[in-house]
């Protein structure tokens, strides 16, 4: 080893180790991010679990034999799970029944299906997965159903099954492997572009109004003739102008990668059968409404970045500061990806509707399955943040403030 190596590299380490701007980013920040992610998946993965334990199995039954009630005693031994007996005399109005209920699957029994398990044939069965989310949730109740009946088949009575989905309402004859496919790539994905953007967004805005502070263009700017607010309404302007370009392109990024998605599934999916009617493919609509969710998103976070990285000495400050805006967008991001906000104990759920960022991904998901009234909430809420936003940084930048305060690293406080 060469003479003095080892000395300057321990200098190197404790020089690095008494940046505040180093020591948060690369030990403290992950220290946090990490223990919160993990106990938003267990969040999510604790309400799945929970709503699948407490499902309810809707069973019509034709057939009233011998054998229709041995499998209805089958299903009924299982803890946890409540067989709903409906009274219909066909589908079509036991899934009208069920439509205001929370019953995700229905198992019908059709007439003759004890005299064929009788005659030492094969009793048929029809199997309804009802989707009424795009959720980790629902997939799962339609797994144990499905996971039940193949244990009665492969151990009892040997029967086909044909297997159907309704979605929004509709009956498609398509396994639900198939849809559920799809609705968790919608389920997974949304929620993590969404986190990405912001969390760019976020770094890019607060890096533009830092480098001024740095280089001390700033204070030269405020010294013009030009009203603060208008420095102000020239940095929004352009802010503007990213969140719609950003918007532009995760619409773009959206449709390419429901398009690759459906395709390498086509092959499974019935000709005629409408993906935008069922809210698996996005309409018109849901993409001009995703659209305006995202932009009203970008606009308040980057909004948001431009106030707090006011206070910053330099771009590394900034950078810094704006890191922990990150945490109340992962954290939702991380939840909403694998549970719908609805299933979530009713604290979490209160949380994170406080949040801003989480009423992004609320929406998009709602625009998806046609619920537009959702989607007016989300932006009309997000909207408020952003003009809330707005006005402090308007206070900020009429005052001595935006040139005097900093937040400084070393001492964590703020000094003017």
């Amino acid at each position: 080893m060469p003479s003095g190596l080892g000395s300057l590299v321990i200098k190197e380490v404790k020089e690095l180790l008494r940046d505040p701007k180093i020591l948060i980013g690369m030990v403290l920040m992950p220290l946090l991010i990490f223990p919160i992610m993990g106990v938003g998946i267990n969040i999510s993965q604790t309400a799945v679990e929970e709503s699948v334990k407490s499902m309810s199995i809707a069973l019509l039954d034709l057939d009233h034999g011998s054998a229709a009630q041995n499998l209805t005693a089958f299903l009924s031994v299982y803890p946890n799970i409540t067989i709903v007996k409906v009274n219909a005399s066909s589908v079509d109005t036991a899934l009208e029944n069920l439509r205001k209920t929370n019953v995700t699957v229905l198992v019908v029994i059709p007439q003759g299906f004890s005299n064929n398990v009788t005659n030492n044939l094969k009793g048929k069965l029809e199997f309804y997965a009802i989707f009424r989310s795009v959720s980790t949730a629902e997939t799962g109740k339609s797994k144990v159903a499905e996971l039940l009946i193949s244990t009665y088949k492969e151990l009892l009575v040997p029967i086909d099954v044909s297997y159907s989905t309704v979605v929004k309402d509709k009956v498609v004859n398509v396994h639900p492997d198939t849809l559920s496919v799809i609705m968790m790539s919608q389920t997974i994905m949304f929620p993590m572009a969404i986190m990405l953007l912001l969390i760019f967004a976020m770094q890019i805005a607060a890096t533009s109004i830092a480098i001024e502070k740095e280089e001390k263009t700033l204070e030269t700017l405020l010294t013009l003739p030009v009203g603060r607010l208008s420095i102000l309404t020239g940095k929004l302007a352009g802010s503007v102008l990213a969140a719609v370009a950003g918007a532009v392109a995760s619409i773009i990024g959206v449709n390419y990668y429901v398009g690759s998605a459906f395709g390498s599934l086509a092959a499974n999916v019935p000709q005629g059968v409408d993906m935008q009617a069922l809210g698996l493919a996005p309409s018109t609509e849901a993409y001009v409404l995703l659209g305006l969710t995202i932009f009203v998103t970008i606009v308040s976070s980057l909004a948001l970045a431009i106030c707090i990285a006011v206070f910053a000495e330099n771009v590394r400050s900034a950078q810094t500061l704006v890191g922990y805006l990150n945490l109340p967008i992962i954290a939702p991001a991380i939840i909403l990806m694998f549970a719908d906000i609805e299933i979530l104990p009713p604290a979490v759920q209160i949380v994170l509707y406080a949040i801003p960022f989480t009423h992004s991904i609320v929406a998009a998901k709602a625009a998806f399955l046609g619920n537009y009234s959702t989607v007016f909430v989300s932006i009309a809420y997000i909207s408020i943040f952003t003009v809330a936003v707005l006005y402090v940084a308007a206070r900020i930048f009429t005052s001595e403030k935006v040139v005097t305060a900093r937040i400084s690293m070393k001492r964590l406080k703020l000094r003017r």
